[in-house]
């Protein structure tokens, strides 16, 4: 074959991948994501297929599709008995609109009865995880999307090893890809010792039996016996993401009915991982406390985005005060849009971002955002003591949301999560504190300031910017 029959051969596979990209993208992703896989593809055609067509669409296997199906029956005919406890929210405020939206796309009513202590401290929360462990009778269940060999990883396997040996059923669930190196260390002495231990979303040859490769569930959940439950921001890891700047977290430590709707999100993916389907009792004693409390799990295997709209929905629902706290910021069109018509409305919206930040593209592409923020009215801090990992929101003085969800699409579109809605003064009350906090300890950025920044660094985030779908 000579040189013109390979160059024609290689320009007209060449324009056909470019075509058929052309034809078969934007009919099978969001605009946005649509955009910077066709320009992916267009640069680098033999690239930018094979990449599409392994990560380019969150999809999930029928087999998958059919397990949350029966999961999310399962968990709403479970909530039966519970229907004494279901709480009604006002008519007017933003519970009342949150409410129904979460159980029709999340499955779970918002129960009352309950006690939720939030946790900021980071050494603090570990050594009431491990307290909890080691006070178990019955059962312990840990589902992480991280578990390091490290300090924690050890100290919560020597847990869980010691509830093991005095007759308690504990159960591990970790993330295949970020609990790797924990689940190399700690799989075989534990399941030697009695606990039984799985890893979630499987990578490899699997993840064409199971979903699309890069799909993670980045859900922290702990329930210890019909006792306590653990939902929030930390990972069984030590606090050094970013060296020289531990992390920050927020957990929410949880007593009464709610630990039951917990214990039903980690029995759906026990379930959607293994097959077998747990039994989760319903009674979990009430406390006078009687904070009224939701769970939003969401995911891809979910029929609508959970975590996006519901964040979209409580932006648009604040009347006076709204604070946003994430690690990463790289939000879709609609949470931007939200964002702009709640500060130009004149509520008070603070956005609390980390100074720090241990994934260098996802950080410029989140400030190329900050100008059309901060013209918009939003007030960003830049924490700077610790890398801020916590992810929370609070909304005027009457809904909180401690969770694993990132303000970012990958955490709206690609993950399995996990968030606790507390519609309770006192709780809220107690997330202002934190929040408080954090500004004292933070920089507050100015349009003037922002605007000052060198014209290469506009670049650098507008060319970061574009790679948001794959992030």
């Amino acid at each position: 074959m000579d040189y013109w029959t390979i160059g024609t051969t290689l320009l007209a596979l060449d324009w056909t991948i470019r075509l058929a990209a052309l034809w078969w993208i934007p009919s099978r992703s969001v605009p946005a994501a649509a955009r910077s896989w066709l320009l992916l593809v267009f640069f680098l055609p033999l690239l930018g297929l094979p990449l599409y067509l392994l990560v380019g669409q969150p999809w999930i296997s029928g087999q998958r599709r059919r397990r949350q199906d029966r999961a999310s029956l399962a968990v709403r005919e479970g909530q039966i008995p519970q229907s004494a406890l279901r709480w009604q929210p006002p008519p007017i405020g933003p519970a009342a609109e949150t409410v129904p939206l979460v159980e029709r796309m999340g499955d779970f009513m918002p129960v009352r009865g309950n006690a939720v202590e939030l946790l900021d401290d980071y050494d603090g929360s570990i050594a009431a995880l491990i307290a909890d462990i080691d006070s178990a009778r019955e059962r312990v269940h840990l589902l992480y999307y991280l578990m390091f060999d490290d300090a924690v990883g050890q100290a919560v396997a020597a847990a869980l090893v010691r509830a093991a040996g005095r007759g308690v059923r504990c159960r591990l669930l970790l993330d295949a890809v970020g609990a790797k190196r924990g689940y190399r260390r700690f799989a075989g002495p534990l399941r030697a010792a009695g606990v039984e231990v799985q890893r979630m979303m499987p990578g490899g040859l699997r993840w064409r039996r199971s979903s699309r490769m890069d799909l993670r569930n980045h859900r922290k959940i702990a329930v210890i016996d019909d006792h306590v439950g653990y939902v929030g921001s930390q990972n069984l890891a030590d606090a050094v993401f970013v060296r020289g700047h531990p992390n920050r977290e927020l957990v929410a430590r949880v007593r009464g009915p709610i630990v039951s709707h917990m214990e039903a999100v980690f029995a759906s993916d026990w379930y959607l991982e293994t097959g077998q389907m747990l039994e989760v009792s319903p009674a979990r004693p009430v406390h006078d406390e009687d904070v009224a409390a939701q769970l939003l799990p969401s995911g891809p295997a979910y029929p609508f985005g959970n975590a996006g709209e519901t964040v979209n929905s409580l932006i648009h629902l604040a009347q006076h005060r709204l604070v946003l706290t994430t690690p990463y910021f790289v939000p879709d069109d609609a949470t931007m849009s939200a964002l702009r018509i709640a500060a130009l409305s004149g509520v008070d919206v603070q956005l609390v971002l980390s100074a720090t930040n241990n994934k260098r593209v996802l950080l410029l592409a989140q400030q190329s955002y900050y100008e059309e923020l901060l013209q918009a009215g939003v007030k960003i801090a830049l924490y700077q003591p610790h890398f801020m990992h916590a992810k929370h929101l609070s909304v005027d003085d009457s809904v909180a949301l401690v969770s694993s969800i990132n303000l970012d699409i990958r955490s709206f579109a690609l993950n399995a999560e996990i968030g606790l809605l507390c519609y309770d003064r006192d709780v809220v009350a107690r997330m202002h504190e934190i929040e408080t906090d954090y500004l004292a300890h933070s920089q507050m950025l100015s349009l003037e300031q922002w605007q000052r920044r060198p014209s290469w660094r506009r670049s650098l985030e507008g060319l970061s910017r574009l790679a948001d779908s794959f992030m």
